[in-house]
């Protein structure tokens, strides 16, 4: 299996590198891809897609099975996480790919561009951060409740770190010390 776990990772937090052994715990794979999303996604402030890559680049230095994609940063628009998996899956054709996602973004789900096509045609890894019953969520949902053996879902995972509250708070505990040192070289989330 290919896992590939997507986001901003703006910036990528000591959080985002524990999702990769949580999830090597419980499900076997081959390869374990971070796909940050490009600017193009929001109109939210994000650090520089270069920035963003070099700093995934720093997370994933020990991380023997785990990449960085740059897939998005070369699309002229948005093309949505469909598209993404389609394209990873034409590179690893003998491979069954999974994307990670956390238990609060499921009633999202739904409006995700081809959400009835990626939930049919891929593996949808869940990370239950709140000790939500995640069974009930997905029976009772009217979208999610078809996709049920779709979903993979993990043992609670306790890091309530996000990428946010490093942003407001500056706090290096958040980041590894590479990563720390980077935005302050570079200047990055200041101002």
């Amino acid at each position: 299996m290919v896992i590939v776990f997507g986001g901003a990772f703006n910036p990528p937090t000591i959080a985002h590198k524990e999702i990769y052994f949580h999830i090597e715990k419980a499900i076997e794979f081959s390869k374990f891809i971070y796909l940050p999303v490009s600017n193009l996604y929001t109109k939210r402030s994000l650090s520089s897609n270069y920035h963003r890559l070099q700093m995934l680049q720093l997370l994933i230095k020990d991380l023997p099975k785990a990449s960085v994609s740059s897939l998005e940063f070369d699309d002229s628009d948005y093309l949505g996480t469909y598209q993404s998996m389609l394209r990873l899956q034409e590179k690893y054709p003998e491979e069954e790919l999974a994307f990670v996602i956390g238990a609060d973004n499921l009633y999202k789900l739904h409006k995700w561009i081809n959400a009835k096509s990626l939930l049919s045609e891929f593996k949808f890894i869940i990370l239950n951060r709140e000790k939500k019953d995640i069974h009930s969520t997905l029976k009772n949902d009217s979208f999610l409740k078809d996709y049920l053996n779709q979903f993979i879902i993990l043992p609670h995972f306790n890091l309530n770190i996000s990428s946010t509250v490093f942003r407001e708070t500056f706090d290096p505990a958040y980041v590894s010390p590479e990563i720390y040192d980077y935005i302050i070289q570079n200047e990055l989330y200041r101002g």
